[in-house]
């Protein structure tokens, strides 16, 4: 993907958040405890450096990740259809490596699930064996590297549809880079966290790590018959190499606000993702017409994205959610936040991400921000927190 000008600028900031209620796993904290500032505090120096760079002081390396979203396109990105996805820059995932004692091992502290653990008696775990591939691809497994520490922290709730495990391992591998000595490009930081995600999720679209790699909306399209992309295992040498995916920087010609509601639902994206192909492999000729239902609203969507036409957007965004509903991703909470964000005056409301669970959003206008959200509260969100896409206009070459 060539290199963009650093126009993009997200702010995203929690509106309401219910305190004490049952369910409510986000990792989320008030505060990014590593650098004492507010989430909501406006970070668009961040954005100027996209994607933020990693820093190494002192024998201390340090870089974070940002959150994901997926606009529109869900599901059907993996067989090959279009998806359009932003990064959320102020919501982010951040790693920590320092030097160990020596004989130490590699040892992991994973903050937000309060677990440690040395990557010698965890070799199988996706952290684990995300940070030895990591060294491999370094050529860097030797008694100088070791002996390290890593510390992950993150303020993107865990399977929400926010790329929390994308933001994780692509803030690890900034991070053990930069101790390195090494800058990787966007590009390959993308393909060896892919590689991770296909370790923890089976068979993921390759957008989550895509977009939070390069930290850019983006155009995303898979290349390739979905009948292979989909199988078993995208290893199999029986399986024709897969072409690259296409990734376009695309055009907002005009601000939108948008308000995500978390459910306080897990899911593990591999359990709706594994349940659509199955019902994908029994009837092809039904999935495959949703499928392009879905493309069809990708392209438009980006076409009025490009013109400003934020109002014809919103009813582009509901009517995604009805074909998630058909492909049978969505649940009782989610479309009771989509009906709720509605009722109260959304231009138009969706699931985002893998579903069975995690966020949705709500496209509204700049002054709904308040009652959308307090109806979403109402209806059972979490937390609802409101991001506003700014303008962004790749450079004339990258189109």
């Amino acid at each position: 993907m060539p290199r963009q000008r650093p126009s993009t600028r997200l702010r995203s900031e929690p509106i309401r958040q219910a305190s004490g209620r049952p369910g409510d796993q986000s990792t989320r904290r008030g505060d990014d405890e590593e650098t004492g500032r507010p989430e909501d505090q406006d970070l668009a120096e961040n954005q100027t450096r996209s994607p933020s760079p990693p820093l190494s002081v002192a024998g201390q390396s340090s870089a974070s990740a940002a959150a994901k979203l997926i606009l529109c396109g869900e599901h059907a990105v993996v067989y090959g259809r279009p998806a359009i996805a932003l990064p959320l820059a102020s919501i982010r995932a951040r790693a920590d490596v320092i030097d160990g004692p020596s004989g130490s091992g590699i040892a992991v502290h994973a903050r937000d699930l309060r677990r440690r653990w040395l990557v010698a008696n965890d070799p199988h775990g996706p952290i684990s064996q995300l940070i030895s591939s990591v060294l491999r691809y370094l050529q860097a497994q030797d008694t100088a590297t070791s002996d390290l520490r890593i510390t992950i922290s993150s303020t993107i709730p865990i399977a929400s549809g926010m790329g929390s495990g994308a933001a994780v391992a692509t803030a690890i591998v900034r991070a053990l880079a930069a101790h390195l000595g090494r800058q990787l490009s966007p590009e390959e930081i993308s393909t060896l966290v892919y590689a991770s995600e296909q370790r923890f999720h089976g068979t993921p679209s390759g957008i989550d790590n895509t977009v939070i790699a390069y930290e850019q909306p983006i155009w995303f399209q898979r290349a390739g018959d979905g009948g292979w992309a989909v199988g078993e295992s995208l290893n199999d040498p029986a399986l024709p190499t897969p072409l690259p995916p296409t990734i376009k920087p695309i055009v907002i010609a005009s601000p939108l606000d948008l308000l995500i509601a978390d459910t306080g639902v897990r899911s593990a994206t591999r359990q709706p993702v594994g349940e659509v192909r199955r019902r994908w492999q029994a009837e092809p000729a039904h999935y495959e017409a949703l499928f392009n239902q879905v493309g069809a609203i990708v392209t438009q969507a980006r076409d009025v994205l490009e013109h400003g036409d934020i109002a014809t957007l919103g009813p582009l965004l509901s009517q995604n959610h009805t074909l998630l509903q058909r492909i049978g991703v969505s649940s009782p909470e989610l479309d009771a936040l989509v009906v709720a964000a509605l009722a109260a005056g959304a231009l138009g409301a969706k699931l985002s991400g893998a579903g069975w669970g995690g966020v949705m959003l709500a496209l509204v206008a700049p002054d709904r921000h308040v009652r959308v959200a307090a109806a979403l509260e109402q209806a059972g969100a979490k937390r609802v927190s409101k991001t506003a896409v700014n303008l962004f206009r790749p450079a004339p070459s990258a189109l």
